[in-house]
């Protein structure tokens, strides 16, 4: 059953266009239509009912028309009292916060779409659910959806003409009439700004929501989570994130299920905005969470927790599983949560390997610190850090999204390391460097001959990239280019940041 949380204040949310709420009763399409909507596979479906849990949000967007923002919500079961009814059972003893879910964003909605099944007809919940709506005092309108073609219209939406409201059929599995829909959605949004209109690309190309591609969910979850690399970092592959804006800042929470990240999400941002359980699994989508701290928007996308592949039988889970790890790489900062009870797990140290492999940004926190006896600490702290002997720049942290210690230095902290990826150097300031950690310590000797550095350059940043030009990089061993790489982030302050050392062989300076 869900934790009661206690009441924390909510900070504003840092989206400023009008939104519409898609409501409706358990697997009716509301996340197959949201993904239509926004032109994207980013909530999870399954036939399965109840998969949504969380409201997730989204924008919607047309050349040349109003940007709106859409917001998807689990299944809500009303009976004729306007009191929770149990539900399926993939959101069964989570039917309360469904709809306090739902309510808050109908609340913060300019208008509702209570989105119905028309092959299913008119149910019970449906006139439940309408009756609530009606009093909320906002224009609705009823989406009937699974309505493949203009034959069937008629006679689909008949009954439905009962509930009172205007209607609208669709198919969102197959885009029957879904720009008539965001037509009508904008029409219940209040009037805009003249410069509030998209210039952006707004093409209507063909959209596929045939599935939830999970390539790479093996790699995600498996037991294997790749080598090599350490010297050189050649093997790993650069993170695609989003550009440098020192305005906002995007953290992507990654840990096993059950550590505690929905509960950290809350904590931090002093808003109940994610499901929280003591049951594992209860987050399912990958889900952004923003708000606004000072000048600073800043957005944290709660993901499902990642369990082993062998562990992994259930389709949903997998889809979950490799979106999680897809957020990682669209994310400025990964906060990878760890559980203190459970201490350092197999899991967690793939998972770091992984994240280190990849040269993703990453910090750790271990949860739920407040539990662990103190004289068990010491014990504790030493094999956290054990787990991170390879990657030492890796901040650590202890925190407890319960009690709130520890979480002060969180936000300072992904934003130091965020900002130490965009570290550039100047070539001339690199090569006086380069020159003072070779008199400091030149390298050894390897099979009759001393490697001969030429000169060093920055390739790149996000993560900062070290290009070392020499005359035989197969010399250059790990413990030397360890050494190199320590001396680059003292130097140049790059102390949490991850960072990409690499040597090349060429046999001739500079200029020659």
């Amino acid at each position: 059953m869900p934790i009661a949380q206690p009441p924390a204040p909510s900070a504003p949310v840092t989206t400023h266009l009008p939104k519409i709420a898609l409501v409706g009763r358990p697997n009716v399409g509301k996340s197959t239509l949201f993904n239509r909507l926004i032109r994207a596979n980013r909530a999870i479906t399954h036939d399965r009912p109840g998969v949504t849990r969380d409201r997730m949000e989204g924008q919607v967007r047309s050349r040349g028309k109003q940007t709106f923002a859409i917001v998807d919500t689990g299944g809500i079961t009303l009976d004729a009292h306007a009191a929770v009814a149990q539900g399926p059972e993939g959101i069964r003893g989570f039917e309360a916060e469904i709809l306090r879910q739902a309510e808050a964003a109908m609340a913060e909605a300019a208008g509702i779409c209570l989105v119905v099944d028309g092959r299913d007809g008119l149910t019970p919940f449906d006139e439940h659910l309408a009756a609530h709506l009606r009093r909320a005092g906002k224009p609705v309108l009823v989406v009937v959806n699974k309505v493949d073609g203009v034959e069937r219209e008629d006679e689909m939406l008949a009954e439905f003409h009962a509930l009172g409201f205007p209607l609208l059929p669709v198919s969102a599995a197959h885009g029957h009439n879904v720009r008539v829909l965001e037509d009508e959605m904008r029409e219940m949004l209040p009037d805009e700004p003249e410069d509030g209109v998209e210039e952006g690309d707004g093409e209507e190309g063909d959209f596929d929501l045939a599935s939830n591609d999970d390539e790479g969910a093996d790699e995600i979850a498996g037991e294997d989570a790749g080598e090599g690399g350490a010297e050189s970092g050649e093997s790993a592959a650069e993170p695609k994130g989003p550009p440098y804006d020192p305005t906002h800042l995007r953290l992507a929470m990654l840990g096993r299920p059950n550590a505690g990240k929905s509960s950290l999400v809350n904590a931090l941002t002093g808003q109940q905005r994610m499901i929280v359980s003591d049951m594992a699994g209860t987050t399912r989508d990958s889900v952004d969470v923003s708000f606004e701290s000072g000048d600073k928007t800043i957005t944290f996308v709660d993901t499902a927790g990642v369990r082993r592949r062998s562990r992994i039988t259930d389709s949903v889970e997998r889809y979950s599983v490799n979106a999680s790890l897809k957020s990682t790489t669209k994310a400025h900062v990964t906060l990878l949560v760890l559980d203190a009870l459970q201490g350092v797990t197999q899991q967690d140290k793939r998972l770091v390997d992984l994240l280190d492999e990849r040269k993703t940004p990453f910090m750790v926190l271990v949860n739920k610190i407040d539990l662990v006896p103190r004289k068990l600490l010491p014990d504790l702290e030493a094999s956290f850090k054990g787990m991170l002997e390879f990657c030492p720049h890796v901040p650590l942290l202890y925190v407890s999204a319960k009690s709130g210690k520890g979480l002060g230095p969180v936000l300072p902290m992904a934003e130091r390391v965020r900002a130490e990826c965009h570290v550039r150097v100047g070539t001339g300031q690199l090569n006086r460097a380069m020159e003072e950690v070779l008199t400091r310590h030149q390298p050894p000797v390897v099979r009759r001959l001393r490697p001969k550095f030429f000169y060093l350059t920055q390739a790149e940043t996000n993560p900062p990239t070290f290009v070392f030009f020499v005359n035989d990089a197969d010399r250059i061993q790990t413990p030397y280019a360890r050494y190199v790489e320590k001396a680059l982030r003292r130097m140049f302050r790059i102390e949490h940041a991850p960072m990409r050392v690499r040597f090349r062989s060429s046999h001739k300076k500079k200029g020659e």
